[in-house]
């Protein structure tokens, strides 16, 4: 029997990024892991229900054997088996993450001999993951400069706390990654942004107001409003800045006590400080990357606003499991993240 890796949940930033890429990477590799800790550094430490949705997905996906899985778990193990299931229906319960799920998935996904079909149901925008807009027009474009198609489509939104959205994906993997070699941003092409909200909102202009917010903070060339059927009343806006060789982006969630104008305005300023870094990639889409330049054949090289303790926590995860070096050089603005990937 191999033997496991183990693996210190409490590590760094010590959230759950650790337990996805560990998952992510163990069916990539083969090899079995053992994680202890789990979210130990989290006011409700373990498995909550995205974890255990994703986890249990994964296990789906690759006939793994699973021990430990279950609410508030602590500890777990993960025997990965085969890839062999080419659709997968996923219930993550209530507002769980979608995309936090997906975070899971998408890396051995984007390297399978097959491609795969997932439906997922759970929360779409929710506070403290990537909105399935940013997914979509962000993490997907660049999956697509990697050589890996991923088509998403958001059926039904999610918003906190009843969830209920549904989403749809559809990968194309790529036997080989691409690497990213992006040291320098190109030429500027367009800022677009798509805002949403609930159809109980469109009487008081939500969405148009959101859009509003936002073109006082930034430069706004392309505007798209959408009002949509939602369990819970709520609103998003995602805003992203494409340049010939990268994009960035930015999201905001409605709430219940601040103004729809205040949300553009979060979301653009957000923008506007990882611009005004001069990177290639927001903070967010810089975490999310590391695991695919490591799996890339060939050198990456990032610009990012900073190097998060997120980032440094992922890399020491992701060095578990895969002989990729990664490398952090800090400059005035922001930091150069380079990888000579492991393919």
């Amino acid at each position: 029997m191999a033997k496991f890796l183990e693996i210190d949940g409490s590590y760094g930033e010590s959230g759950g990024q650790i337990l996805r890429t560990a998952t992510g990477l163990s069916m990539v590799t083969g090899k079995p892991f053992r994680i202890t800790k789990i979210r130990a550094g989290r006011p409700n430490p373990g498995l909550q229900a995205q974890h255990l949705a994703g986890v249990s997905a994964a296990a789906e996906l690759c006939g793994a054997e699973l021990e430990g899985a279950k609410l508030g778990s602590t500890e777990l193990t993960f025997t990965p088996g085969n890839m062999t299931r080419e659709s997968l229906d996923i219930e993550v319960g209530t507002a769980g993450s979608v995309a936090l799920v997906l975070q899971t998935l998408l890396m051995p996904l984007s390297v399978a001999r097959h491609k795969t079909h997932l439906d997922i149901r759970g929360g779409t925008h929710v506070a403290w993951s990537p909105t399935t807009g940013y997914f979509r027009h962000v993490f997907c474009e660049y999956m697509r400069m990697m050589g890996v198609s991923v088509r998403s489509d958001t059926h039904e939104y999610g918003f906190y706390p009843k969830g209920g959205g549904r989403i749809t994906v559809d990968i194309a993997p790529s036997a080989k990654l691409k690497p990213l070699a992006l040291d320098k941003r190109g030429r500027y092409v367009a800022t677009e942004a798509w805002s949403n909200a609930s159809r109980e909102l469109a009487r008081p202009k939500v969405a148009e107001r959101q859009l509003g917010g936002a073109r006082v903070m930034a430069r706004i060339d392309r505007e798209n409003v959408k009002y949509v059927e939602s369990q819970s009343i709520g609103s998003a806006i995602t805003i992203v800045t494409k340049f010939s060789n990268c994009l960035l982006g930015a999201s905001a969630l409605g709430e219940r006590s601040l103004p729809a104008e205040k949300v553009g305005e979060q979301a653009a300023a957000e923008l506007s400080r990882a611009l005004a870094t001069g990177a290639t990639m927001d903070s967010w889409m810089a975490d999310q990357i590391l695991p695919y330049i490591a799996l890339a054949a060939g050198k990456s090289v990032i610009l990012a606003p900073s190097a998060t303790k997120h980032m440094k926590t992922n890399i020491w995860a992701i060095e578990k499991f895969l002989g990729a070096k990664f490398s952090i050089e800090y400059g005035e603005k922001n930091v150069v993240v380079s990888c000579a990937g492991s393919a």
